[in-house]
């Protein structure tokens, strides 16, 4: 094998190494955060995420908007509302009185749990991540934004 081809060879598997550790981590952490909103909150995953899109669109949207945005089928956004109807955290609207278009949107008891989550979320994160230093944060996190996919996902 050249020169070339075994640092070609080289290269990818440390991209390789990097990716598993990167998926490791990401589990890792989503493990932790679900629990911590399990036992604390009596929350999921993905219902927190369902409400951190409705508090950054505090007019609403509509399912398939939120389902987009969240990149998930619009059958589990549905029943993820649903409940998050039921419980009183969210209120259906029609927009521009069109009965066929429902809009989705926090109600004022939803803001403030959410608030409440985002909170405990944002000191969950924190600790998870206490040995970088800001600098070093920005650092990685710009680093990851070179990737070839960063312009197709999600902020």
């Amino acid at each position: 094998m050249s020169a070339c081809a075994t640092a070609s060879a080289d290269a990818a598997r440390a991209r390789l190494r990097l990716w598993i550790r990167m998926l490791r981590l990401t589990r890792a952490i989503e493990s932790e955060l679900r629990e911590n909103l399990r036992t604390e909150f009596s929350a999921t995953l993905p219902r927190f995420d369902v409400m951190a899109a409705l508090y950054r669109f505090p007019r609403g949207m509509i399912l398939s908007e939120l389902s987009r945005y969240l990149m998930v089928s619009n059958g589990n956004v549905t029943g993820i509302v649903n409940r998050l109807v039921s419980d009183g955290l969210v209120e259906r609207t029609r927009r521009g009185g069109d009965r066929r278009t429902t809009v989705v949107r926090l109600s004022e008891h939803g803001t403030a749990s959410f608030e409440s989550m985002a909170r405990a979320h944002e000191s969950w994160v924190n600790g998870i991540f206490a040995n970088l230093t800001p600098g070093e944060a920005e650092t990685l996190a710009a680093r990851l934004r070179q990737t070839s996919l960063y312009p197709r996902v999600a902020p």
